[in-house]
């Protein structure tokens, strides 16, 4: 079965400043506190663990907006990099801690998947693809989508939050079964 996977914005924190803040103050809005924050980061740290992914939410000082973030995958997709972005910010935040927000660090993981400096950084100094992402995210709020991993299959077939890949493998099918239908 091919497809094609395509990336789309989701302002987790649509109302987040710019310039981002410091993540206590993030953990007290966003949870109500750190006891609360550690108990959920310390499950997402093990599910990755036994997954093979390393949580090291320790590491992050700052919680970004991601809009540039979000604006850089778009501009990466013309690249057919958008996979490899999207990978490297992970790990790049939830790995290493790396504010998302910062310009020099998307400039980094850009180059580092192969992009070319000097447009990559004209280009984040631009505001491009701000409106699309600010669309896109809208068209999710839209469709119902109120988080994230969500996945949908020939824009009719849904699935929202971590999910083990049986269940995105019978999503797979069932979109597909439905297509050969029509």
């Amino acid at each position: 079965m091919a497809f094609e996977l395509i990336w789309r914005p989701f302002l987790l924190n649509p109302d987040m400043p710019r310039m981002g803040m410091s993540r206590p103050e993030y953990v007290v809005r966003k949870f109500g506190g750190e006891e609360r924050a550690r108990r959920l980061y310390a499950t997402i740290t093990e599910v990755g663990r036994q997954e093979g992914l390393e949580f090291r939410f320790d590491r992050i000082r700052r919680t970004p907006s991601s809009i540039d973030a979000h604006r850089l995958v778009r501009y990466a997709a013309r690249f057919g990099q958008a996979d490899t972005l999207v990978e490297a910010l992970f790990a790049a935040h939830f790995t290493d801690g790396l504010d998302l927000g910062d310009h020099g660090v998307l400039t980094a993981v850009g180059v580092a998947c192969g992009m070319e400096s000097v447009p990559l950084r004209r280009f984040l100094a631009s505001d491009a693809e701000s409106e699309g992402v600010h669309a896109d995210n809208l068209r999710a709020h839209r469709l119902g989508i109120n988080g994230v991993p969500c996945f949908v299959v020939e824009g009719t077939h849904a699935i929202a939050g971590a999910q083990e890949p049986e269940v995105i493998e019978r999503l797979l099918d069932v979109a597909t079964v439905d297509s050969v239908r029509f």
